[in-house]
């Protein structure tokens, strides 16, 4: 028996100073993503806040920046989500995406998702973190 699985596309446009993460997760509240993850996003940014590696708290920084890349995980019950950024030299940096990414001119985001599976995060006794759990959707 083949495992057939139904995919989603979702295909959106983020408008200046609206907040990356935030336009995001009210997204999938809107439309009830319980297992999505981001395919790709073309942007820029007037200001971050990242968490880096290992770190507790956030940095910020303001200027202009292109988001080179963007990925991670998005649900309802809880999304990870990882960015990198360019400054106009080409110094590029990433980390976590927090809340306070304000858009510059444009965010083009294509997402997929999955009604067959629902992520959550918790803590799993493997790292002090709540990290991704995969349940599958009986049918």
């Amino acid at each position: 028996m083949k495992n057939v699985s139904t995919i989603n596309v979702h295909a959106i446009r983020l408008k200046p100073n609206e907040d990356l993460r935030k336009a995001i997760e009210n997204y999938a509240k809107e439309n009830n993503i319980a297992a999505g993850w981001l395919v790709t996003c073309a942007g820029s940014l007037t200001s971050y806040n990242l968490r880096f590696a290992n770190e507790e708290k956030g940095r910020e920084g303001k200027g202009h920046f292109e988001i080179v890349s963007l990925t991670g995980t998005v649900s309802i019950n809880g999304s990870h989500i990882h960015i990198s950024i360019s400054d106009s030299t080409g110094r590029t940096i990433g980390g976590h995406l927090l809340a306070g990414c304000t858009i510059y001119t444009t965010a083009e985001i294509v997402m997929q998702s999955t009604a067959q599976l629902n992520f959550k995060r918790e803590k799993d006794g493997t790292t002090p973190w709540e990290e991704l759990q995969i349940e599958k959707v009986k049918d």
